[in-house]
């Protein structure tokens, strides 16, 4: 019987998810040179409606690997711009950023659906599409088949050829522990505004943390901000400062992306400091309250901003590679070669057929 209820619902949540509002790509909003809103319309066109196929049979079955594709996307774009560094695997060639302490918690069936997505677009379409093309594509998908938004995504980035080092991971991934003072001055260097900073917090409106991200507001004293209720239920899922467990980080709809991770904090139930202290800082405080009451609005400004984070610093024309395996940059790769050579056999059969 749970099971059955547990399907019809995801199955009506697709179908509302396609009955939202569907943005139209901004033109007017500035673009990354390099980037286009139809960069692949020649060469894979079929791009956005295989990444899509695909995630929706991933989220039947688990709805909650839509968080885990959204915070890879967050975690690649802030650390060295969205260059799909995060997915290098650190036993070729370098020291692999999902070593760093804010990555180790990263979902690792994430990286497994974004190297099951390439494989399929390069099927279908030859190496034309970046990994990081696809980290930003999956992110999208996963808000809108969560409930979110639809938004166009301008597309055209290159794979990174270098990791970032720990250090770098570190100062560029505001810890949950941050408070809003903290985070907004570390996200406005890279031309994030207060109220980019909030929408972009919405994310954890889906998703699970560990009791290691916030049990520092539980023990040894709890954290007055937090309202008593909310705290008692954490301290039965986290009953040490040591428990590792799981929880979900918003109360009200944690699969479903919505606007009440906001309500969340308007009632003192916030999880991390980063979130809470949103609503208790003088700047964002208001922002908090106009999502809050508005998820029109909310979307709207999330739209945004997922749009100017996933031009962060990104590489385009001969500035980066598109990877034959996303964990693995080309030189490293034994079997790159003769993937080079498999694909110069397929483009001369295409050619030859072409003639004809």
């Amino acid at each position: 019987m749970a099971s059955s209820t547990l399907f019809l619902f995801f199955s009506s949540l697709f179908i509302f998810t396609s009955l939202l509002y569907v943005s139209e790509a901004d033109y007017s909003a500035p673009i990354v040179k390099g980037l286009s809103w139809d960069y692949h319309h020649k060469t894979c066109h079929k791009v956005e409606k295989i990444v899509r196929k695909h995630l929706k049979k991933v989220f039947k079955d688990d709805i909650g690997q839509a968080a885990g594709l959204l915070r890879l996307h967050f975690h690649d774009c802030f650390v060295q711009g969205c260059d799909g560094s995060v997915l290098l695997d650190g036993s070729h060639g370098g020291p692999s950023e999902q070593t760093a302490p804010p990555n180790q918690s990263l979902r690792k069936q994430a990286f497994d659906i974004i190297e099951d997505l390439r494989n399929l677009v390069h099927r279908e379409c030859g190496r034309v599409v970046s990994c990081a093309d696809i980290v930003a594509l999956a992110a999208r998908d996963a808000v809108h088949l969560s409930g979110g938004p639809h938004y166009d995504v301008p597309l055209g980035r290159k794979d990174g050829l270098t990791f970032a080092t720990q250090n770098a991971t570190l100062d560029n991934l505001p810890a949950p522990t941050s408070n809003a003072s903290t985070i907004l001055s570390a996200l406005a260097t890279k031309n994030l505004t207060p109220t980019d900073v909030v929408a972009l917090s919405g994310g954890h409106t889906i998703g699970v943390s560990h009791c290691s991200s916030f049990t520092t507001r539980l023990y040894p004293t709890q954290d007055p901000t937090m309202d008593k209720t909310f705290a008692h239920g954490l301290k039965e899922v986290c009953p040490t400062n040591t428990t590792n467990a799981t929880t979900v980080m918003d109360i009200y709809s944690p699969i479903k992306f919505d606007n009440k991770y906001y309500v969340d904090l308007i009632n003192r139930q916030g999880l991390f400091t980063s979130d809470q202290d949103l609503y208790t800082h003088e700047e964002t405080k208001p922002i908090v309250e106009s999502f809050a009451h508005d998820e029109k609005l909310f979307f709207e400004k999330f739209v945004k901003a997922m749009i100017k984070m996933g031009q962060m610093e990104v590489l385009t024309g001969e500035k980066g590679e598109i990877r034959a395996h996303c964990s693995i940059r080309n030189n490293d790769n034994k079997g790159y070669f003769s993937f080079l050579a498999e694909e110069e056999d397929q483009y001369y059969v295409e050619s030859k057929d072409e003639l004809r």
